[in-house]
């Protein structure tokens, strides 16, 4: 499988009908083949309650506190057996999913690539983003193991005229990231993470997310991992910062709809992304 080119940079027409979406909150561990297994379970209750996104946690695929060399050893390609199970998930159940990979550094065998996919319902991948902010604060040096990766357009996907965009964790702390990804056009900014617990993390976790959702006026959809190595709280967000679900931190699903309708009148009361003086550069 290979990564297909972003849709347009404009807004989607509006939807018929609202689109269902689910965020995936569980506690992926060492073993690829246990964590999609796990995950498996978890997209079968979203696709039984209508989900057509399904939105797993950074690191899906291998999860450990601390980055060593444990994760350039289980390291795969995009072709490798991860990502074939999650499509082959996402064949099953008929949803585009949505999650967070240990993907193979070609270029540089001592560190690997933190990467979400996205498969769609015929198993094919249709987006990926390589994480641009590397986790190098709270003791952690993410950037030690991890391969930076290169700015390039907005990943997007579309589903039933509604278009998602990708950000990764520390990422969120970040708001110019989630801005260009809005101004490209998308509706709704995924987030699966890592969240690594301590003090204050849940509150500085569910903060952000709300603003991103309201600076933006988009749905926001927060997909953390539970357990010690995860700080739980996901959460799905309106573009006005209404939560519209959440979790605590044991392992579950959540579901919401996605209303462009109701986007629409967001952004017609509170026209922010209009009225933006202010462009984005890289540095």
């Amino acid at each position: 499988m290979a990564p297909n080119a972003s849709p347009a940079h404009q807004e989607s027409a509006e939807a018929d009908t609202p689109v269902v979406v689910a965020v995936v909150q569980f506690a992926p561990g060492t073993d690829p083949t246990a964590n999609l297994a796990a995950l498996r379970e978890h997209v079968e209750v979203a696709a039984g309650r209508g989900a057509r996104v399904v939105v797993a946690p950074e690191y899906s695929m291998f999860a450990v506190s601390r980055l060593d060399a444990r994760v350039v050893a289980a390291a795969e390609p995009l072709t490798g057996p991860f990502v074939t199970g999650l499509g082959a998930i996402a064949v099953e159940f008929g949803v585009h999913l949505v999650a967070g990979m240990v993907e193979r550094d070609e270029a540089d065998a001592a560190r690997i690539r933190n990467t979400l996919v996205v498969l769609d319902p015929s198993g094919k991948l249709v987006a990926r983003y390589r994480k641009v902010h590397l986790y190098d604060a709270f003791g952690h040096l993410e950037s030690e193991i991890v391969h930076a990766g290169e700015i390039t357009e907005p990943a997007l996907f579309a589903v039933d005229g509604v278009t998602f965009g990708l950000q990764t964790c520390f990422d969120l702390r970040f708001p110019e990231g989630f801005r260009r990804v809005a101004a490209a056009g998308a509706q709704v900014l995924l987030l699966p993470a890592q969240w690594i617990p301590g003090p204050g993390k849940v509150d500085q976790w569910t903060t952000l997310l709300r603003a991103r959702a309201i600076e933006n006026t988009v749905y926001v959809l927060g997909a953390d991992q539970c357990g010690h190595r995860g700080a739980g709280s996901s959460m799905i967000i309106d573009p006005t910062g209404k939560v519209l679900a959440e979790l605590g931190d044991e392992a579950g699903v959540l579901t919401a709809e996605v209303n462009l309708a109701h986007l629409s009148g967001v952004r017609a009361t509170n026209p922010s992304l209009a009225l933006r003086r202010f462009a984005i550069s890289e540095r």
